[in-house]
């Protein structure tokens, strides 16, 4: 199997989905065969790495920039903040944050341990009002929890939403009226109830008085971001406003593990050394075995169902398990917990999970930004986090935005 790469993990290399690899199967561009045992279609890595050389050529120089002067002072008021990624990248990008809403009491302490000027307002959201912000605030941002709604007509609105997150979001949005807002959520909230979520989200907004554009799933190795995570961000414009958001730029070359964890174009020094969960010994011993960019099935047989239990004879790919990230590639996801059996991170080189620093360093965030709590609450504070490189580029498309609309309402 050491030659071969599973059809999850080749979409992933080539930044496609499973249906292209299929349909490019069929037509010969990228020919699969199938695993003996199950079935399942494989990729020859030497295949792969013949037609990424057509995919790659020249990304090295990528002249690609978001980058845009904020003409005017800009704000920010954040909901939902966690530990901050998405509040250092809009600031990063040139936008003021003026105040913070968190309900966990360890970010809360690292957000006024880094920041100790902002206004962080440690609390339930539904304790807090902010109409005094009305008129003061250009953009509203929120990673709410994805939820279900209930449903009493046809049509969902506000009123029906009451007890979720997404209403304590608009509640805020409907108050402060700022002039864009941006919600983030996991890829996931697309098909959440058959899509009717995101649908009574994008109604609720239209309720209040904005606009909601198009719907898109940022992909963070695209922005500057050595991981393989996804976000979906949604952006409602208020209705008054006739100026159109677009989403930042892609850019086209991808950093990869050495460049989040070793002295290069993104960090200026090595790693600092810093505390890190440890594997159990019989885990220790499994991964042992696993090379770099390896996963389960470069496992013994007897080993592999051993560890796999169960899930050895069930469908899927499964390749976070016994998983070991590859200096050459960008990690994959991280979660809130470094060693948890589903999704394993495992360094390159050492049999261990990534410490709390290498973590830091994998979502963007800068060496000098402690977290506070304990380790778990560490890993927990940046597994949540939005990659700070992603929320500044997502931050100079909303200057972009700010310095169009402040240009067009000045008088001629």
């Amino acid at each position: 199997m050491k030659k071969y790469l599973s059809l999850s993990e080749t979409a992933e290399m080539f930044n496609k989905s499973k249906e292209t690899l299929r349909r490019w199967d069929k037509e010969g561009i990228l020919k699969a065969v199938r695993e003996p045992v199950s079935n399942y279609r494989v990729y020859k890595k030497e295949d792969i790495e013949t037609l990424l050389g057509n995919f790659l050529d020249d990304i090295e120089e990528d002249n690609t920039t978001n980058y845009v002067e904020p003409e005017n002072e800009y704000s920010v008021l954040e909901l939902f903040a966690g530990a901050g990624g998405l509040a250092i990248g809009l600031e990063k990008a040139g936008i003021k944050c003026t105040a913070l809403n968190e309900i966990d009491k360890w970010a809360c302490q690292t957000l006024r341990k880094n920041r100790p000027l902002w206004n962080v307002l440690e609390g339930d959201i539904k304790d807090f009002n902010f109409s005094h912000l009305k008129g003061s605030i250009d953009v509203v941002t929120g990673g709410f929890p994805c939820q279900a709604f209930s449903y009493a007509g046809k049509k969902l609105g506000l009123k029906d939403a009451r007890g979720t997150l997404f209403y304590e979001f608009a509640r805020v949005v409907n108050e402060v009226k700022p002039n864009i807002c941006i919600g983030e959520n996991v890829r996931g909230l697309l098909s959440h109830e058959k899509g009717k979520t995101l649908q009574g989200m994008i109604s609720i907004l239209d309720e209040i008085g904005y606009r909601v554009a198009p719907i898109k799933v940022l992909k963070a190795i695209n922005y500057k971001v050595p991981q393989k995570r996804e976000r979906l961000i949604l952006v409602g414009v208020r209705k008054d406003i006739e100026i159109e958001y677009n989403y930042p730029t892609p850019y086209r070359k991808i950093y990869n593990l050495e460049d989040a964890l070793k002295k290069g174009s993104l960090y200026k020094c090595d790693v600092p050394k810093s505390d890190g969960a440890k594997y159990p010994e019989y885990k220790k011993e499994v991964l042992d075995l696993v090379p770099p960019k390896g996963y389960w099935r470069d496992l013994p047989l007897d080993i592999q169902k051993k560890y796999m239990g169960g899930s050895f004879h069930l469908g899927g790919g499964k390749t976070g398990m016994a998983r070991r990230i590859g200096w050459d590639e960008p990690s994959l996801t991280l979660t809130c917990s470094p060693a948890q059996k589903q999704t394993e991170r495992c360094h390159p080189e050492e049999t261990r999970p990534f410490t709390v620093r290498e973590y830091a360093r994998i979502q963007t965030f800068p060496d000098e930004w402690e977290f506070s709590g304990s380790v778990a609450q560490q890993y927990k504070q940046i597994g949540n986090a939005v990659p700070v490189n992603l929320g500044k580029e997502i931050g100079y498309s909303i200057i972009k935005f700010l310095n169009e609309y402040y240009n067009s309402s000045k008088p001629k």
